[in-house]
């Protein structure tokens, strides 16, 4: 249930279910309510001054310290997101070490750009000192697909600049973040200034962004919720607040002649199915080449073959089940709604699935084109269209004109053919001969443009900044008899 100045509540009346077998609960969570809101706005509002005072060094030696809580709860956090969030083991692990990159990055950064003042230039007689400092409370508000990495970077990132934080995670995975924010407390955050605040979006998400205290939100979702919060900041009275956003993308891949086949099959299966395609990041779209799609598509049609859906917790699984039945049906009135644009060439239908669940088998179309497509099908569904790589100005513009800008995909072993497809769509993420999921912590600092979020990218150099505000202190030293550091030069 709602964890509020250190106090958690947990006579929650709201049972969570297993997404592979809906007649296991897995517990019952307590929804927040208006009562929580205020008090845990109350409680920021009087911890986050004395939290910013502490400076980026101070926050960071406590960021570290959650980070090896996470190694330390590894195991623990893999079983619970199986369990919650239908995450297979090896997603399990590769997501606790992202959440642990997050909070190791931002401690980094923290201490880097959170220390002491900047030393600006300017003439002789004054000094000039640029300093950064956290805007106030931070509302986060993360998805279900990455519970426990997004929920954490989101919440590292804003504490590491300085402020307090009230997180409302996805309904459907609250106990991963009931679970993370306990650590975070017993890492040493003040219980003023973190909270967790679970329920639903419009009883708990919408006070939330409404609010007269509110400092900035963090959201990470769907395109059609960032607008609504977007325009939520936009209409309240008070100071012109940021919004942080990571939305969908309908991300493609291109392939031409001169890519390696097997390479090609294998990052265009993981890329689309991994995490039964419930990665922002996920390939949406394959272009292949009219030469070799043939060939290509019975690659991937066979490498279907070879997936195991089924109870995520066991290491054999290769995709565990869609998060619920909403995203079930939406997947499901999609394939039904396909029209003769769209022939569906291939489903993997295994034996054995419980009887009650939520799998949802991984489906390949081909389309003629892309036209029809108007949002992003967040699920285990890859679209195919053939095309001719030497008109590549014909086929690009219609992706581009979609206004989505997450990850690209590029397959070849020309250079110029990879120029030639970055230059045409414009995205926050391309990969080159490799899958386009798995963006690495300060390695390959994520997120899209457009329709696909605002930016920065987390887990790069530029992110905590959008979380803190800037002040700068001018001083006419030669009124005080001179520029006291001028003395110590030699």
């Amino acid at each position: 249930g709602p964890i509020v100045d250190g106090k958690s509540s947990t006579d929650g009346k709201h049972d969570v279910l297993c997404p592979h077998d809906l007649s296991r609960v897995i517990g019952k969570m307590k929804w927040a309510g208006p009562k929580d809101i205020e008090k845990a706005f109350e409680a920021t509002k009087k911890a986050q001054p004395t939290w910013d005072e502490k400076g980026g060094v101070a926050r960071a030696d406590i960021l570290r310290e959650m980070g090896n809580k996470l190694e330390e709860n590894m195991d623990f956090f893999i079983a619970l997101m199986s369990r919650e969030g239908g995450k297979t083991l090896a997603d399990g692990v590769a997501e606790v070490r992202e959440a642990v990159d997050f909070c190791r990055y931002y401690a980094h950064e923290a201490e880097t750009h959170f220390n002491q003042p900047t030393r600006l230039p300017g003439p002789t007689g004054e000094t000039n000192h640029l300093s950064l400092h956290g805007r106030g409370t931070f509302v986060c508000i993360s998805p279900w697909n990455f519970p426990l990495a997004i929920f954490t970077g989101q919440v590292a990132a804003a504490l590491a600049a300085g402020n307090a934080v009230i997180a409302k995670p996805a309904e459907q995975t609250s106990f991963t973040a009931f679970e993370a924010v306990k650590l975070f407390l017993e890492a040493g955050v003040p219980k003023g200034v973190l909270h967790l605040l679970p329920g639903d979006g419009e009883t708990i998400g919408a006070p939330l962004t409404k609010h007269k205290d509110l400092g900035g939100v963090c959201f990470t979702g769907s395109t059609e919720v960032a607008r609504l919060i977007n325009k939520t900041l936009a209409d309240r009275e008070g100071p012109i607040l940021p919004l942080i956003a990571e939305t969908g993308g309908m991300n493609a891949m291109f392939v031409d002649t001169t890519a390696l086949r097997e390479q090609v099959i294998d990052d265009i299966v993981s890329s689309a199915f991994g995490s039964a395609g419930q990665r922002c990041s996920a390939l949406r779209i394959a272009y292949l080449p009219d030469d070799t799609a043939d060939m290509l598509i019975d690659g991937i049609k066979g490498a279907m073959d070879e997936l195991q859906l089924g109870d995520p917790a066991l290491p054999s699984t290769d995709i565990g089940p869609v998060i619920d039945k909403d995203a079930e049906t939406t997947l499901v009135n999609y394939l039904n709604g396909l029209g003769k644009n769209a022939k569906i060439l291939k489903r993997v239908a295994p034996d054995g699935l419980p009887e009650k669940q939520t799998f949802f088998f991984p489906t390949l179309i081909e389309m003629k084109n892309i036209e029809s497509m108007e949002r992003e099908v967040f699920g285990p569904v890859l679209h195919v269209v053939r095309y001719d790589p030497d008109r590549l100005n014909k086929v690009a513009p219609q992706l581009e004109a979609k206004d989505y800008g997450l990850t690209l995909g590029i397959h070849s072993r020309l250079e110029s053919f990879s120029r030639e497809v970055r230059d045409a769509v414009k995205v926050g993420n391309t990969y080159v001969n490799r899958s386009m999921t798995g963006a690495v912590v300060g390695v390959q600092p994520f997120g899209g443009e457009g329709l696909s979020g605002t930016g920065p990218k987390a887990g790069g150099p530029h992110y905590l900044q959008r979380f803190a505000v800037e002040r700068t202190v001018t001083v006419n030293t030669a009124a005080q008899g001179g520029d006291p550091d001028l003395l110590n030069l030699t």
